[in-house]
């Protein structure tokens, strides 16, 4: 069995992110990928490891729902997204913990990196967003996620 790279993440001993986690729930984290070259680019982890989206309880769901509303919002307000993708697959060696990446598609994106072909930009070195962006990216979309689930 591979080591869950999520739980290491969860658990604060090996975090993905370099940016503080945009949102902590009942259930879920809100955390920015990395390394990734689109500032933005968030993933909504469940807490406890489950690896299939049928062992979701009906809280979970609920939370999760919330979540994306807030953070589907927040990504079009700081990027002004022209779509938002919401993508579980839940499948790489480490990653096989449930997930959903939550991707801002900006207006103009090359049609050949819209739909799947965005995960492009997760194996894309040469051009990872900074450390220092991704922090700041967190701070913003955590303000207008926290307001968004507060209102």
């Amino acid at each position: 069995m591979t080591t869950c790279l999520s739980c290491e993440s969860n658990a604060g001993r090996a975090r993905i992110s370099p940016g503080p986690p945009i949102h902590s729930g009942k259930f879920w984290l809100v955390e920015h990928a990395y390394p990734t070259s689109l500032a933005g680019w968030t993933v909504i982890v469940l807490r406890r490891h489950v690896e299939a989206l049928h062992e979701l309880t009906d809280a979970e769901f609920a939370e999760l729902a919330r979540i994306q509303g807030a953070v589907v919002r927040a990504l079009r307000t700081v990027f002004g997204c022209a779509k938002e993708y919401s993508v579980c697959y839940a499948e790489v060696a480490g990653f096989e913990h449930i997930h959903f990446h939550m991707i801002p598609r900006a207006p103009g994106l090359p049609s050949g990196e819209q739909g799947g072909a965005v995960f492009s930009h997760l194996k894309s070195p040469d051009r990872v967003v900074p450390p220092s962006d991704v922090v700041r990216v967190c701070e913003e979309l955590g303000r207008l996620v926290g307001e968004g689930l507060a209102s």
